[in-house]
């Protein structure tokens, strides 16, 4: 969601905003993302990341959780947080899944990968269930790391996140 390691005009805000345009969305999008930040970071945010109005909130964060191994209790009660906060200024909220992989473990995992589902379901909100979907484990989509996409991968998900918003909108 931040952008790491690729230059502005390839950061997904920046995508999004004209794939939505191509598909007769006009919008404008505040990205309120940092580079590694944790769901504990977004909620100390999300107060001041919520001065405006807006018509969608985007909620993508639990990945950092998840490669820092924080316990996945501990990143679902975050993401209720900032989902009640959300609500509470009727936001309707997108919630984009991550998955954890299997070396973590299949107790982490099994825990981890349900977290988006059952969000998403309790406070029926929309879900992207893997915002990876497509670009994870891909190393013609991912930059060097593995872990984070490049242009190409971003590119697909904008593009894939942009259907999703056309469909929520219709």
């Amino acid at each position: 969601m931040a952008g790491y390691g690729l230059d502005q005009s390839s950061h997904l805000d920046r995508l999004l905003e004209k794939d939505l345009l191509d598909r007769g969305i006009a919008s404008k999008i505040t990205n309120a993302s940092v580079s590694g930040d944790t769901s504990n970071g977004g909620l100390n945010r999300i107060n001041w990341s919520l001065q405006d109005d807006y018509d969608l909130f985007i909620l993508g964060l639990g990945a950092n959780d998840m490669l820092r191994g924080i316990s996945p209790e501990t990143t679902k009660a975050n993401l209720k947080e900032i989902i009640n906060i959300v609500q509470k200024k009727n936001i309707p909220i997108l919630l984009t899944g991550m998955r954890a992989p299997s070396s973590y473990g299949q107790d982490y995992q099994s825990s981890f990968n349900s977290i988006y589902h059952e969000l998403a379901e309790e406070y029926q909100i929309f879900l992207y269930p893997f915002l990876l979907e497509g670009v994870a484990l891909n190393p013609n989509l991912n930059q060097s790391d593995g872990k984070h996409p490049n242009e190409l991968g971003i590119a697909l998900i904008s593009k894939k996140i942009a259907e999703k918003i056309k469909n929520i909108l219709n």
